[in-house]
Parts: C-alpha cells; sequence; structure tokens
C-alpha cells in the first residue's frame, strides 16, 4: 500500500481497495434497501464518509470487505430503526393509518430462484446473499450480520433446506 493511496484517518484502508470494494459495496447496499437505488447510493456514500472521518476504523481483525460490508449493514439498521420510529409517531398523530411495508400485500413474483431467496426469514436471506452473491464465506458474513459464526451456520443450513423444498415444489408446479 503506497502512503498516498492511505486514508488520512483510517490508515489500514487504501483508495484502491475501497475502490476495488465499490460495486460489490453497492449490491449489498441496494438489497439493504430493498433495492432503492437512491437510499443505496445514500448509504455508500454514509459509509465512505464514515471511514474518511475515522469514525468506522479498520483494525485488520477481519477482511476489508467484511470490515465495509458490516458499516453499510449497521448503517442501513440505524436508518430504519428511525424510519420506524418515526412511522410510529405518525401513526399516533395522523387520522388515517400508515401502511407499513408489512402490511402491504405479497407480490406475485415470477418463478425464479432469486424471487424464493426473497421469501426467506431476514437472517437467512442476508447469509445466502452474502455467500453466494457477494462471495463471502460463511464466518465473514457473520461477521457482516453481528451474529456469531454457529448463527451463521444454522441459518444458512435452514435457508439451504428451505430453498431446495420451495425450488423443488415450483419446479414440480412447473411440469
Amino acid at each position: 500500500m503506497r502512503d498516498s493511496d492511505v486514508l488520512d484517518n483510517n490508515p489500514n484502508i487504501s483508495q484502491a481497495a475501497l475502490a476495488a470494494l465499490h460495486e460489490s459495496l453497492f449490491g449489498w447496499a441496494l438489497s439493504r434497501c430493498n433495492y432503492d437505488r437512491a437510499t443505496a447510493e445514500d448509504l455508500v456514500q454514509q459509509a465512505y464518509v464514515e471511514l474518511l472521518a475515522g469514525r468506522a476504523l479498520f483494525d485488520e481483525r477481519a477482511s476489508l470487505q467484511t470490515f465495509v460490508f458490516a458499516v453499510v449493514q449497521n448503517l442501513a439498521k440505524s436508518r430504519y430503526r428511525r424510519l420506524q420510529a418515526r412511522l410510529r409517531l405518525v401513526k399516533h398523530v395522523s387520522i388515517e393509518p400508515v401502511r407499513d411495508r408489512a402490511e402491504a400485500p405479497a407480490i406475485n413474483h415470477a418463478t425464479s430462484v432469486w424471487s424464493v431467496v426473497q421469501q426467506l426469514p431476514p437472517r437467512q436471506r442476508d447469509v445466502v446473499e452474502l455467500v453466494f452473491c457477494r462471495e463471502l464465506t460463511i464466518a465473514e458474513a457473520s461477521q457482516v450480520m453481528g451474529i456469531s459464526i454457529g448463527t451463521g451456520r444454522i441459518h444458512y443450513d435452514r435457508a439451504k433446506k428451505a430453498l431446495r423444498e420451495k425450488l423443488a415444489t415450483r419446479y414440480e408446479d412447473l411440469q
């Protein structure tokens, strides 16, 4: 790592290393915000600000990719906690009830693998995306998600089993 390439407030990160992760990081951010491009851009930009300012300090205990993915994950969780709190306040003040995403009717998706993955519980869906789409190990995915590796393995195994069953059912329905 060249001295000129190192971030001032985060000496274990180079600009080149961040640039190499950008595309994958943006894909992860997209999935954290239900594929809303503007929100994903905000999440990635906020992650870069945290890294540049040194508020998210990389100490090399994990890989850079795992660390930066976890920063985005934590920012997304924080963002949605604030939104949930605001929605609760609006529901109490508003005359008409605010419709929560969880209350929205399910959309009938095309028969694709990803639509089946989207039906998994959140932790199972996250571990599948991190392992298969973002090419992290289960251990790295567990770090990103803030869970133990044992819990990560359990969610991964349950997700594989659920996918196997759901895809088999869909395949049978198509024949």
